[in-house]
């Protein structure tokens, strides 16, 4: 079956409201009117309204993060409510930053999903393993535990109304990158679980790798049968490495298409 690439672009704790504008007058400027894969960015907070505001019709816009409550007495956390108000389209959870510098929990991190779901938003879970975990073989346990504990919450069918964004830990800012092969039997092994509770959700999912993807090894990346495209870092804050990475998913779809 073939699913719809997506080249998410994660902008961190970067951007100023001069570098929103420009990158998306870049974008406007670069992006076909018609792509046959999907485009999103997921700037901080304080420049969602200005990407919205600006940005191409056919890019995404996406939350970095959101909080567990509808709301109340929350200081400094925003609603999966407030995203949509504001009209966003798409919101990350369980981050690795956010799961290690902030601690949340599998648990926390479901109920984020479920908020997001409820208000009308993507949620784009993020699951993953640490060196550590990796080298002690753990990579699966840890991985399938993450899933679970959305799987536990909302079911299987709900899931399926999100995206997977597997980034290994260990190749997140690092420059070190898990090779096509080890992505791809991280994906597989993600697509055969949620396979064995429902079949027509596990080929529909989309699943992205994150992890120092760029424009040299993207093709490669995107090439596997499990993997549906990227969840970008550092190279999505130029838009030229951020278009390298476009032009990869647009060369795939197109062999694809004409194959």
């Amino acid at each position: 079956m073939s699913r719809t690439p997506i080249i998410a672009g994660n902008w961190k704790m970067h951007g100023s409201l001069t570098f929103v504008k420009e990158m998306m007058s870049e974008l406007a400027t670069m992006l076909p009117a018609k792509i046959n894969y999907d485009v999103a960015v997921f700037p901080v907070y304080i420049h969602l309204h200005e990407v919205i505001n600006t940005k191409p019709e056919q890019v995404w816009c996406g939350a970095q993060n959101l909080s567990e409550y509808d709301d109340g007495a929350v200081t400094g956390e925003v609603s999966g409510k407030m995203l949509a108000d504001l009209g966003c389209d798409m919101v990350l959870v369980g981050h690795s930053e956010r799961r290690v510098k902030s601690r949340e929990s599998n648990a926390e991190v479901a109920k984020k999903f479920a908020q997001a779901l409820k208000y009308g938003l993507t949620p784009v879970l993020c699951v993953g393993e640490s060196l550590v975990e990796r080298q002690s073989n753990q990579t699966f346990a840890v991985v399938w535990a993450q899933i679970q504990a959305v799987l536990s919450l909302i079911g299987v069918e709900q899931l399926g109304h999100g995206v997977i964004a597997y980034e290994p830990v260990w190749a997140i800012g690092t420059g070190e990158t898990a090779t096509a092969e080890q992505a791809q039997e991280v994906h597989q092994f993600i697509r055969s679980q949620l396979a064995a509770k429902d079949v027509t959700m596990a080929r529909q999912i989309r699943l992205l790798y994150g992890g120092s993807c760029k424009g040299s090894n993207a093709f490669e990346l995107f090439s596997m049968p499990d993997v549906d495209g990227g969840l970008i870092g550092g190279a999505s804050l130029t838009a030229e490495d951020f278009m390298a990475i476009c032009r990869e998913a647009k060369k795939l779809m197109n062999e694809t298409q004409s194959s």
